[in-house]
């Protein structure tokens, strides 16, 4: 017993569907031609092409596009991570949002999610001592992987790296970094 091919049910449901919601172009797109798409009209004719046997459309895969989404599920993957550890590590609400676009709430949500305590108010300033240890630590490591002062991605993650070796919180660190550039003492 021979049964129909799954691909030509599939795409004879995606095509009729497509019609019933006005989108001819993508049935041309698909390969049909408007003739064809006419005799879709015909409950006997649909019925013949579901219901052959042998397969009369054939299926290609766009490697670039398939490439391009797989990078960006990856991407996405890594974005989530990183804005975990942000999270874990101290970042404020301004400095998640203001790398990834989060809205406060998706901020207090992704804290909740990760169990940490909900913050209220600023975190406090470094000691002089603090602020001499961090120097002494995110200098080197900015000169060892040569981070460029313009590329902000790459920076937060050496100051993030940096606040969790020395278990300060990143929103503190972030700030001082910044200051530091501001003043013109770190060169890039």
């Amino acid at each position: 017993m021979s049964t129909s091919h799954p691909l030509n049910q599939a795409v004879i449901n995606q095509a009729l569907q497509d019609l019933r919601n006005g989108q001819l172009r993508r049935c041309l797109a698909m390969g049909f031609a408007e003739r064809d798409l006419d005799a879709l009209k015909y409950p006997e004719l649909v019925s013949m092409l579901v219901n052959a046997r042998v397969p009369w459309c054939t299926v290609t895969v766009n490697r670039e596009v398939l490439r391009r989404l797989l990078q960006q599920v990856r991407q996405v993957e890594q974005e989530v991570a990183i804005i975990d550890r942000m999270l874990r590590a101290g970042a404020s609400t301004e400095l998640v949002s203001q790398f990834y676009g989060l809205t406060h709430q998706e901020v207090a949500l992704r804290r909740a999610v990760l169990g940490l305590p909900k913050r209220k108010g600023r975190h406090p300033v470094l000691s002089e001592a603090q602020e001499i240890e961090l120097w002494h630590r995110w200098q080197p490591e900015l000169q060892r992987r040569q981070q460029p002062l313009d590329d902000t991605h790459g920076l937060l993650l050496t100051t993030l790296d940096v606040a969790q070796a020395m278990a300060l919180p990143l929103s503190v660190v972030w700030a001082t970094v910044q200051q530091w550039i501001e003043q013109g003492l770190v060169s890039g």
